[in-house]
């Protein structure tokens, strides 16, 4: 039950990250192309993209099972990415009745948003420890792992 409720919170936290940068993605068509719509570009992207998160959360579970994060490569965290996406336009096309034209127009730019959200979700997921916060919420210098309340090695070394 445990495991079970750790992958569901991932998956919702994948979900509200990709939600996010699809949020800030729909900000283009208004602020940049001026295209001025009924409809909220910034929502609807980020609820789509909060469910290309889920999905690809899903399709990630299923396949990598086994697989440990440091196992993972880019490309291939990249094309489960793309497979959500394809999944999410199928869904998609499915619930808006779209037609043949419109379904071949979105499961590319679903599949490409996808894979880019993976490709950069591992790409933070594996960034170097020197870059990741200690529990002072400081960026901890490169090489030091002991906690901040430790004594310095350097001053360990003079004894």
């Amino acid at each position: 039950m445990k495991n079970w409720m750790r992958r569901v919170r991932g998956a919702i936290g994948i979900g509200l990250t990709w939600g996010a940068a699809w949020s800030v993605v729909g900000m283009i068509p208004r602020w940049v192309l001026g295209i001025n719509a009924d409809a909220p570009f910034p929502i609807i992207f980020g609820v789509l993209g909060f469910f290309a998160g889920v999905l690809f959360s899903a399709v990630l579970a299923l396949t990598e099972r086994s697989r440990r994060l440091e196992e993972m490569s880019v490309p291939r965290f990249a094309a489960l990415g793309a497979t959500g996406g394809l999944l999410l336009s199928a869904f998609f096309a499915k619930a808006a009745s779209l037609d043949l034209g419109d379904v071949l127009l979105v499961a590319p730019a679903f599949a490409l948003a996808s894979a880019v959200c993976a490709a950069g979700s591992i790409a933070l997921a594996k960034r170097p420890a020197s870059t990741q916060l200690h529990a002072g919420g400081n960026v901890a210098p490169p090489g030091v792992t002991e906690p901040r309340h430790a004594e310095p090695a350097w001053r360990q070394s003079q004894r």
